[in-house]
């Protein structure tokens, strides 16, 4: 791939308003047929979805989506409008050296594709979108300091080995509010706690931790859980830049809270099914 299409909108009210602008629908039209075109001649019949990104409660549909899995070409055109009209998820969507499929923010979509492709599109005409081709390659989605920890045999042998007391695992799937799940883990369900986290995911394991409702915990990052801690998937609210005030959260039913500050090091990355690790995870400071 060395071509970046950008498809956008005529329309300055769409670019603006986006989902809510009145000719929204025929351009999510024109442009799911441009990517309807684009899939094909890429002979992508599946597109790896990377870099999700999750602020809100994920559709039913959508209730299996992860780093790593591949999507067909219908629900791949569905997650790129869904993206473009700025609902989400959000996320990269791939097929190695042949097509790289990126949301912008203004209701464009950035193409790169091989230059074959990109030839069958230029003197394309629409109503409703415009093509720009442009010589570059996709952003790196390298981080500076990956965390290279697997969640082998050895990992979970460790967690074994300290969940006598209140031992917390958050299992970060994707990014955002809504990209985790937490487990509290004991000596009797850790094997079946690392059979339901996902390839790719980013583990954190925090053992004994202060979960006492100090307002002081309100100022920054933090998790909320309900008690009572019983073994296994737990409920719990992301507060990613604090919250106003204790009651506010106890009010909603968390009385214990971890701030994201206090959950320290001690992390790994689920391997793929083969063992080795593909994910990218910025490395906790």
């Amino acid at each position: 791939m060395s071509t970046e299409v950008v498809v956008s909108p005529f329309s300055e009210l769409v670019r603006a308003e986006l989902a809510d602008a009145p000719d929204w629908s025929a351009y999510a039209s024109e442009l799911g047929g441009i990517l309807e075109t684009v899939i094909e001649r890429s002979a992508a019949d599946l597109l790896e979805v990377s870099e999700l990104l999750v602020n809100q409660p994920l559709p039913d549909r959508y209730s299996g989506l992860r780093n790593g899995v591949g999507v067909p070409p219908a629900e791949a055109i569905d997650l790129v409008l869904r993206m473009v009209a700025g609902d989400g998820p959000y996320c990269r969507l791939s097929a190695t050296g042949r097509l790289h499929i990126q949301s912008g923010w203004d209701g464009a979509v950035h193409l790169w594709v091989t230059p074959e492709v990109s030839g069958g599109l230029v003197g394309f005409h629409g109503g409703e979108a415009s093509l720009a081709f442009r010589n570059t390659f996709p952003e790196s989605a390298d981080v500076s300091n990956p965390v290279k920890a697997v969640a082998d045999e050895g990992f979970w042998d460790a967690v074994r080995k300290v969940s006598g007391g209140t031992t917390l695992l958050c299992e970060r799937w994707a990014h955002g509010a809504y990209g985790c799940r937490w487990f509290r883990v004991n000596r009797e369900n850790a094997a079946e706690v690392a059979r339901l986290v996902s390839p790719r995911a980013l583990l954190r394991v925090v053992a004994e931790p202060d979960l006492r409702a100090d307002a002081e915990v309100l100022d920054d990052d933090f998790t909320a859980f309900a008690s009572p801690l019983s073994p296994g998937e737990l409920v719990h609210k992301e507060y990613p830049g604090g919250a106003g005030s204790l009651s506010d959260v106890v009010s909603a039913g968390f009385s214990l809270l971890l701030a994201d500050a206090a959950m320290g090091r001690w992390c790994a990355v689920v391997p793929d099914p083969d063992g080795v690790n593909r994910a990218q995870w910025e490395s906790p400071e």
